[in-house]
């Protein structure tokens, strides 16, 4: 069950993602950042958008209350192979056979990764001090990583906001699996008392920007792996330090599980360089001269 509300989550993601990218690349060269936010909010494609995004938040939250967050993040990288079927079957844009064999690739390993790798074990509850510590690391990555975004070519800019954005987005997943916890055992009053909620709400708000501006500021093939990538990595570092998740040992295993996650990530990157790109529109005139 957590796998299906997972993959049902990274399909609503994708149809999310379609529409966020639609949106923010129609946005003027001059409009970033805050005023970026300012100019999507009033789009209507940026709004449906956000409604779908409900959808794939509330299956994660699921997903990540019945299962491990060691297991569901790399789940929600199938997310690319939505997006590659929402392009070709709803836009009908044209798909090559590198962008399908890729797909094949990603899923392949991610079958092979949660058989091999089979994360197991955990606790419910994190201790205050290892939050703390958490919380720490993860804001000094992401900090480092949007002042490096400040500046610098589109590629670096489009990296750095993306690497910031998948690590908030991390740390988040951590923190619905917290807050789904204390919903199901003490009740909507803990959970609205509890800082978790409020924490989440704010880096929710920072890492939608950091989105957005990485969208905005360099080509999708840098930053979506990125934002596709990091995340389940930062998420199983997350589970293993937070939850006390763990993996089978055993050498073979452990490499197997390694092999087969650097095919994910080559997966990623692959369908991300091969997927479909915009049609490019026959000028006017050109099917009449022919």
């Amino acid at each position: 069950m957590p796998v299906l509300l997972a993959l049902l989550s990274a399909c609503a993601t994708a149809v999310n993602l379609v529409l966020q990218r639609d949106s923010s690349r129609a946005a003027p060269e001059e409009v970033t950042g805050w005023r970026l936010a300012g100019y999507l909010v009033r789009d209507a494609r940026w709004l449906i958008g956000q409604a779908v995004w409900v959808v794939a938040f509330a299956a994660q939250a699921l997903a990540l209350h019945l299962g491990r967050l060691s297991v569901v993040q790399p789940v929600l990288v199938t997310q690319l192979v939505f997006t590659l079927l929402i392009r070709r079957f709803a836009h009908g844009w044209p798909v090559r056979p590198a962008a399908w064999g890729s797909a094949a690739l990603l899923c392949a390993s991610l079958v092979l990764f949660l058989v091999a790798a089979e994360p197991r074990g955990g606790h419910p509850d994190p201790t205050s001090s290892a939050w703390g510590w958490a919380l720490l690391a993860t804001l000094g990555v992401a900090g480092v990583a949007i002042t490096l975004g400040r500046a610098g070519s589109p590629e670096r800019r489009a990296a750095c906001l993306a690497v910031g954005a998948a690590v908030l987005a991390a740390f988040q997943a951590a923190l619905v699996k917290a807050g789904m916890q204390t919903l199901s055992t003490r009740g909507v009053l803990a959970l609205v008392a509890g800082w978790p909620l409020y924490l989440l709400v704010l880096l929710g708000a920072v890492s939608t920007v950091l989105v957005q501006a990485a969208l905005h500021a360099g080509p999708l093939t840098v930053s979506q792996p990125l934002l596709v990538v990091v995340n389940p990595l930062v998420a199983i570092a997350l589970s293993l330090w937070l939850y006390g998740e763990h993996f089978d040992p055993a050498p073979a295993t452990l490499a197997l599980g390694a092999a087969s996650f650097a095919g994910l990530v080559a997966g990623v990157v692959l369908l991300t360089r091969t997927g479909p790109r915009t049609p490019v529109a026959e000028p006017a005139g050109t099917a009449a001269a022919g």
